[in-house]
């Protein structure tokens, strides 16, 4: 198994440790005044998603992590799990409602999102930063009622709920960011 040394370390690589795979989110090197330099890591867990602090002394070593991420596409839901295929193979992978999170509620059948795998098991899944989705039910707004920052819930065609301006219509295409599950801005019908 490959592994990676303290001068190899960097934001964003994917280590085991004592067999659960972590990703490095930060990573910084003190040199105190005597002894050996330390590096001192952030490293977030890929199944809890928990982040924990590490110190290694200069030399030590952690084992690379069997992770890989691919882009796959979001074919159905079934239960309480969701399916997705892996582009390239054809290989389709079924993630749980917990893994999936609160971008379940964003994912649109065909919608292409990077999944996480471990020792060929999903793990995570990312969804595109915005998503455009059509509004399928939403208050009538008021006659006059057009002041820019009121806002009102809409329910989305994913069944998702947000806040969005007022003059948002039944029908209407939003853009919607899913890191922040906020509206962004009215759109086209998407291509």
């Amino acid at each position: 198994m490959a592994s990676y040394s303290t001068n190899e370390f960097k934001k964003g690589l994917k280590v085991q440790i004592d067999g659960v795979p972590y990703q490095m989110v930060e990573m910084n090197f003190r040199k105190p005044g005597k002894g050996t330099a330390l590096y001192e890591c952030k490293l977030k867990n890929l199944i809890r998603g928990t982040v924990t602090d590490r110190t290694y002394r200069a030399g030590q070593s952690l084992e690379a992590a069997d992770v890989s991420e691919f882009t796959a596409q979001y074919l159905y839901r079934q239960g309480e799990s969701f399916v997705f295929m892996d582009n390239s193979d054809y290989e389709q992978y079924e993630l749980s409602g917990e893994q999936v999170g609160e971008g379940a509620g964003f994912l649109k059948e065909g919608m292409d999102c990077q999944l996480v795998v471990y020792n060929n098991n999903p793990i995570a899944v990312t969804l595109p930063n915005h998503v455009v989705l059509q509004v399928e039910y939403c208050e009538p707004t008021a006659k006059g009622n057009t002041a820019t920052n009121v806002s009102k819930p809409v329910k989305l065609e994913t069944g998702a709920e947000i806040g969005a301006p007022a003059f948002i219509n039944i029908g209407d295409w939003l853009r919607v960011d899913t890191r922040t599950q906020e509206y962004i801005e009215r759109t086209k019908e998407p291509e």
